[in-house]
């Protein structure tokens, strides 16, 4: 099974294409270049990269949100575009879960962050167990838009060691070391922002679930209002 991954939520764009549990390709970047830029560059050098047949996909993983609104359109679109013109199924992963996802098999608590702006972060919590089958990964609060101080309150009432990452994380890194009260670490570079190959190996599982729509079906799940929404609100509200 071939699944394209493309995520473009947030500061990183990347592209991915896993067969079955292999790694084929992935293609990073978190550079100062609109997502419009680099996205389909990016996805058409990794099909020439690799001699990829775009009719063989089987599943376009694609990034549901939370994220920056423009990042979270284009990809929507693409992935949209792609699929209805190869009639490919979507997998909508949310965005926060994805990023949980790179720290597979990790055993501490993960708090990914992104950084929302004005001490606010689309953030949640999540684990990994020890099941029969395997590891299994573990939503313990689902991704929301909240404050930084809020989301380290519910870390340090769980009590848990707690691994951040995410570029909220960074935005907020003096915050969270004054407030966070259990042993924390943030994680490595490597390991620490969106990627797609995550994305696309987190989406097969939801697909194998039976959880996938068609393409004319997806949409992004913002959270919250744009900026510009909500500053229409306010003065309304004046």
């Amino acid at each position: 099974m071939k699944v394209l991954g493309l995520d473009s939520s947030g500061l990183v764009a990347g592209v991915a294409l896993i067969q079955d549990d292999v790694l084929i390709a992935e293609y990073t970047t978190d550079y100062k270049k609109t997502h419009s830029q680099t996205l389909l560059p990016m996805l058409d050098e990794l099909r020439r990269m690799v001699d990829l047949d775009l009719k063989s996909i089987d599943l376009i993983a694609v990034a549901a949100g939370p994220g920056s609104f423009t990042g979270l359109r284009i990809g929507s679109a693409t992935a949209k575009g792609l699929g209805l013109a190869l009639d490919i199924p979507l997998a909508a992963v949310p965005t926060v879960d994805a990023l949980a996802y790179n720290l597979y098999g990790c055993e501490q608590l993960i708090c990914p962050m992104m950084d929302a702006r004005r001490q606010q972060v689309y953030t949640g919590l999540y684990g990994f167990s020890s099941i029969e089958q395997g590891t299994e990964f573990q939503v313990i609060e689902p991704q929301c838009a909240t404050g930084v101080e809020e989301i380290i309150k519910k870390i340090n009432e769980r009590g848990q060691q707690v691994v951040y990452l995410g570029d909220g994380a960074t935005a907020y890194e003096t915050l969270i070391k004054e407030q966070t009260k259990v042993p924390y670490v943030f994680a490595p570079a490597n390991c620490n922002r969106q990627s797609a190959a995550a994305l696309a190996v987190l989406a097969k599982s939801y697909y194998e679930r039976g959880e996938y729509v068609t393409a004319a079906e997806h949409r992004p799940d913002y959270l919250r209002l744009s900026q510009a929404e909500r500053e229409r609100m306010e003065k309304m509200q004046k």
